[in-house]
């Protein structure tokens, strides 16, 4: 198992009087084997530290390390430390090719292992990890608009873990399903970090949501970590007055009974 930990992370876009900061600052540590949610508004900087987490943005300073080693620079040992780290976005249509069969974007994923993997091989792999998130793989040929949003993001897990991670990093992943649908994914995230011991960042707005899944939760505002602490005692009797405004505005109660009795 694996720890993801993010050390006085910052990250500002633009410069001079344009200059934004979305990130200011932020220090957390995913600890191996569990899900640490990250919560907050829109708009708040938690799903900048997914992408800086996975490369897709360049901190401005401070240090994110996997098993100790920093991921954030251009060394050869970071690029192959950081391809362990793999994400699973919020919309699987934009992240999906729509005219590519699902099997083959899921092998794509097969090249950030480093290894060469003939065809048979490959194919092979494709259906295992179709079976892996429940999904028929006599289907690798069918295109994405063919499946259901469900199923499109249980592809776009499939294609993640193809890169055999070992933290993932789920941003918004359920936001677009209905609450049927979210707790078959939220069931098979919990199912794949028990059978493969992930390590999982778990971002949501969705507190119960992130109530469900996480064993530790941090709430950003602003850019910046205001509260931190296991997830029951978070989001049941929270310090901050930000997290104690959130709880008020989102029905929390009535979302967790409805998600559970979906799932």
């Amino acid at each position: 198992m694996s720890h993801l930990e993010f050390q006085d992370v910052v990250v500002r876009f633009g410069h001079g009087r344009s200059a934004h900061t979305a990130v200011d600052g932020v220090s957390l540590t995913v600890r191996p084997g569990t899900t640490h949610g990250l919560v907050g508004e829109s708009g708040s900087g938690k799903s900048t530290v997914a992408r800086v987490a996975v490369g897709l943005e360049t901190p401005t300073s401070g240090v994110i390390r996997l098993d100790g080693v920093d991921i954030t620079d251009r060394s050869r040992t970071a690029k192959l430390a950081r391809r362990r780290v793999q994400m699973v976005f919020q919309d699987p249509m934009a992240a999906l090719d729509p005219r590519m069969p699902v099997g083959s974007s899921i092998a794509e994923g097969l090249l950030a292992t480093g290894r060469a993997v003939n065809r048979v091989d490959r194919e092979a792999r494709v259906r295992e990890l179709l079976h892996l998130v429940h999904l028929d793989p006599a289907r690798a040929g069918d295109v994405p608009a063919r499946f259901s949003g469900g199923q499109r993001q249980r592809i776009t897990i499939a294609r993640a873990l193809a890169a055999e991670p070992a933290v993932l990093v789920a941003d918004e992943i359920t936001s677009a399903l209905d609450v049927s649908v979210q707790g078959v994914v939220l069931n098979l995230l919990r199912e794949l970090q028990s059978e493969l011991d992930l390590t999982m960042l778990f971002i949501s707005h969705n507190l119960a949501v992130v109530r469900y899944v996480s064993d530790e939760v941090s709430v950003v505002r602003g850019g910046r970590v205001v509260e931190h602490g296991a997830a029951d005692d978070v989001l049941t009797d929270p310090s901050d007055p930000y997290t104690r405004e959130l709880l008020r505005s989102i029905p929390v109660m009535g979302e967790a009974l409805d998600l559970e009795d979906a799932i």
